[in-house]
C-alpha cells in the first residue's frame, strides 16, 4: 500500500507540472508573401520562475531548418508572469519556393525551466509543434469572397470518399459527420490535404451517408463545416447562405 501510495502522489506531481509555462497566441501561423517577418505573442503563465523559450522551424519531413525561414531570437528568457514576442522572419531564398500553392513547416516553441535546487526534483520541459504555412503574394485570399475551402469536392471510390483539393491552400480535415452539427464519425482521423491534391478519409462512406458534412479549420484557428450534396459518385459543397 504505501508504494501505491507513492506512485500516486508522483503522477499527480508530474501532472500538476506538466502545465505548460510559455504559452503561445496561436494554434497556426499564416506567413504573408508580401511581409518579411511575422511576430507571436509568447508569454511565461509561471508567476514566480523565469523561463527560457527556444524556437525553431522543422519542413514538412521534422527536419530542422535554418532558411528560407528562420526563428529570432532561437533563445529568449522571459521573466515570470511576462509576455514577449518571437519572429519569424523570411530570407531571400523564400523567393524561391513554390509561387502558386502554399508550403508547410511547422514552428516549434520548447519551454526550458530554471534548474531546480531541490534535489529529486523531476523536470519537464513541454514543447509547443504548430503548422506554419507560407502563403505567396499571388494566392492572397479574399475575404470577402467565399472561402476556398468551398471548392472541394468527393468522389466516391468503393466504400471510401475520396477529398478532392483543388484550391492552392492547405486544407485540414479535423472530423466528419453524416448531417451538419451531428456527433463526429468513431474512428476518423484528421487528415492533411495537399494544395491541388487528393486524400481519402479515414471512415467508410456509409459511415457518413449520402450528405457527408467535413470540419476543416481555417486561418483562424476556427472550424467551420462544409455541407456536401452528393450526386452519383460525386459530392460537391453546398454554399452557406451569407446573412
Amino acid at each position: 500500500m504505501p508504494a501505491l501510495l507513492t506512485v500516486a502522489l508522483l503522477s499527480a506531481m508530474a501532472a500538476q507540472q506538466a502545465q505548460a509555462a510559455i504559452a503561445l497566441d496561436r494554434t497556426r501561423v499564416i506567413f504573408d508573401g508580401s511581409q518579411k517577418s511575422v511576430s507571436l505573442s509568447v508569454s511565461n503563465q509561471n508567476k514566480q520562475l523565469p523561463y527560457l523559450a527556444q524556437g525553431w522551424i522543422e519542413d514538412e519531413q521534422g527536419n530542422k531548418i535554418q532558411t528560407p525561414l528562420t526563428v529570432l531570437p532561437p533563445v529568449q528568457r522571459i521573466e515570470p508572469g511576462k509576455p514577449s514576442q518571437v519572429k519569424i522572419q523570411a530570407l531571400p531564398a523564400a523567393k524561391l519556393l513554390k509561387q502558386d500553392r502554399e508550403t508547410v513547416y511547422y514552428f516549434n516553441l520548447r519551454e526550458i525551466p530554471p534548474k531546480s535546487t531541490k534535489a529529486n526534483t523531476l523536470q519537464i520541459a513541454l514543447q509547443t509543434r504548430i503548422k506554419l504555412f507560407y502563403r505567396p503574394v499571388g494566392i492572397a485570399i479574399d475575404t470577402n469572397a467565399a472561402p476556398p475551402q468551398e471548392q472541394m469536392t468527393l468522389s466516391k471510390q468503393g466504400d471510401k470518399y475520396l477529398v478532392n483539393n483543388p484550391t492552392p491552400y492547405y486544407v485540414t480535415i479535423v472530423d466528419a459527420s453524416s448531417k451538419k452539427d451531428g456527433a463526429g464519425v468513431k474512428g476518423f482521423e484528421p487528415l492533411m490535404v495537399p494544395p491541388k491534391g487528393s486524400l481519402p478519409l479515414t471512415v467508410s462512406a456509409a459511415s457518413v451517408g449520402g450528405s457527408p458534412v467535413l470540419t476543416y479549420i481555417n486561418d483562424y484557428g476556427g472550424r467551420p463545416q462544409l455541407s456536401f450534396s452528393c450526386n452519383g459518385s460525386t459530392c460537391t459543397v453546398i454554399p452557406e447562405k451569407k446573412a
